[in-house]
């Protein structure tokens, strides 16, 4: 029996939705050569991660390991898989390795943070296999709702592992690759170990759509509009901003592409040549001096983002173009859950304006990228795996995935994140569990969840906050009265006074009944003094403040 052990083990992305970042690993237990693929991002919401710019995973694990790390391969551009790379290329230095359109925008994020462009390397589709260590990676075509997406073949000694990455079985996605089942079945004919599988849509019964039966829907509705035309979709679903343009083509009205991310990513796909040609687009200059029933607007901000195209449109005027009665807005994409109070808030403030908002609800303007339960027999059929492992999706996804496979006479195991599996001989099982977590992008900064930074914004944010300022004298006296700077309470409560007046009052009426040893005691001091105020306005306003103190002496 071998002394070397094939592993996989998830940092993000099973049991959730998005964040995606998994490890596999060959070698002596313990000091296996290792593999990165995908470093994505998950977005923050203002409840639980208030001012947050993004969630990265915690690679703790992977930091601590980082000598043994060769590669990192990224299976496609979206954020929830690539957005990590430059956050984290300064703590692994791996080289990475990723498909043209892929590499191209993962270039673009590491100049953004100062890295070398060239640590990210392009590698061709399957047949190709890039060595890493003991690992032989290949990129198996597989369609998406962005180009190039893949699959990945990943090869040892102890046996060939199939990582499916995001994906749906489409014969005809219009800009990428269609799923060519002839090719899967060839790669995997001679026997696959584990079949890592997208989870996303495992409940969703009906068979997957193709983005091809999108056109003659959306080129009905942009036809028969009657005022200017603005839809939004996910700037990276190139074949659905292709869709849209080449409808609005057709139905004789100029397209005008507003949003970095919407520019930027046609600009990719041109550059790279998965797509070959697009409509010609205006300026938003020009199109301010267009008839409206001549325009249609491609616009990013599909999840209700503030500071997208959509909610500025919203809001009134965004680059000198804005919506009246009559007009129509196309939500062509489907609203990720914890998004809906934004996009909401959109559509009403469109609905006060007499716009017409179409949204997703009926299906005819938006096809999901992810694999229906029908879309993922069919890759268990192809593919065969003596075990499948689900991935990408929330724990119950995963859980009915690995129901679904073992109904069909399959061995399903299910791996959340931090659940290290040993897939050597015959049987997987668990061997160890990794503490994992998520890691807060704060401006600038890297804060662990558990750094106390997040935490402490949520109860300003719930319970207000309150500085208290005190000065003692060379005699350990109080001089003068303490002063206090509540911010985000009521400016008055139970008894009408003034908040400030009634905690000044209690404070100062504390510190001239307290004794010399306590005055001297800076922890005894701050203890108390933080006591009071948190005590004084749950009895006038019902809050117990966050509250910093700050103690002068005069020496």
């Amino acid at each position: 029996m071998s002394s070397e052990r094939l592993i996989y083990l998830p940092l993000g992305g099973a049991g959730e939705i998005g964040m995606n970042a998994y490890v596999y690993g060959y070698g002596k237990p313990g000091k296996e050569r290792l593999i990165v693929v995908d470093l994505g991002v998950a977005f923050p919401d203002m409840d639980s991660s208030p001012g947050v710019d993004l969630i990265l995973p915690d690679i703790t694990w992977l930091k601590e390991r980082a000598d043994r790390i060769d590669a990192i391969f990224i299976t496609h551009a979206h954020e929830d898989h690539v957005g990590a790379v430059a956050h984290y290329y300064e703590a692994l230095k791996a080289p990475i390795y990723a498909r043209n359109f892929t590499a191209h925008i993962a270039r673009r994020k590491m100049e953004e943070y100062g890295h070398p462009e060239d640590a990210v390397q392009t590698v061709g589709p399957w047949p190709h296999q890039q060595g890493a260590g003991p690992f032989k990676v290949g990129f198996l075509p597989i369609s998406h709702s962005i180009p190039e997406s893949s699959s990945l073949v990943i090869d040892t000694d102890g046996g060939r592992v199939i990582h499916s990455g995001d994906f749906k079985i489409d014969l005809t996605p219009g800009v990428g690759e269609p799923f060519d089942a002839a090719l899967w079945t060839e790669v995997c004919k001679d026997g696959v170990k584990a079949l890592i599988c997208d989870s996303t849509n495992v409940f969703s019964l009906a068979p997957g759509r193709s983005e091809a039966t999108l056109f003659p829907e959306i080129e009905k509705l942009v036809s028969s509009a009657e005022g200017m035309v603005v839809a939004t979709t996910f700037a990276s679903n190139v074949a659905r901003v292709k869709t849209l343009a080449e409808a609005a083509d057709k139905a004789g009205r100029s397209v005008v592409l507003l949003g970095r991310a919407m520019r930027r990513m046609v600009e990719a796909a041109l550059e790279t040549g998965v797509m070959k040609d697009f409509p010609k687009t205006i300026s938003p200059e020009d199109a301010r001096g267009m008839p409206r029933q001549n325009l249609m607007l491609l616009v990013t901000g599909s999840q209700g983002e503030r500071r997208a195209a959509s909610a500025q449109l919203a809001r009134g005027k965004y680059q000198g173009l804005e919506m009246k009665e009559g007009d129509l807005f196309l939500f062509s994409s489907k609203t990720i859950p914890g998004n809906e109070k934004g996009v909401i808030r959109i559509i009403n403030q469109f609905s006060e304006m007499g716009v017409d908002v179409v949204d997703d609800s009926t299906g005819l303007y938006h096809v999901s990228g992810h694999a229906n339960r029908p879309d993922l027999e069919t890759l268990h059929d192809v593919v065969r795996p003596q075990v499948l492992i689900p991935m990408h999706g929330e724990h119950r996804h995963l859980r009915e995935h690995v129901k679904v496979a073992e109904a069909r006479g399959m061995k399903g195991v299910l791996a959340v994140n931090g659940m290290m599996i040993d897939l050597s001989g015959n049987e997987p099982k668990v061997t160890e569990y990794v503490e994992t977590g998520r890691t807060y992008l704060d401006g600038t900064s890297q804060v662990g969840a558990l750094d106390g930074v997040v935490r402490d914004r949520i109860r300003m944010a719930m319970n207000g906050h309150v500085t208290v300022t005190v000065i003692i004298d060379e005699e350990d006296e109080p001089l003068g009265e303490p002063w206090v700077d509540p911010v985000g309470l009521p400016k008055t409560g139970r008894s009408n006074a003034p908040l400030v007046d009634v905690l000044e009052e209690d404070l100062g009426q504390f510190l001239n009944r307290a004794g010399a040893k306590t005055l001297r005691d800076d922890d005894k001091l701050n203890e108390e003094l933080r006591r009071i105020v948190r005590q004084s306005a749950m009895n006038e306003v019902g809050k117990k403040p966050e509250v910093t103190i700050v103690v002068s002496r005069l020496s």
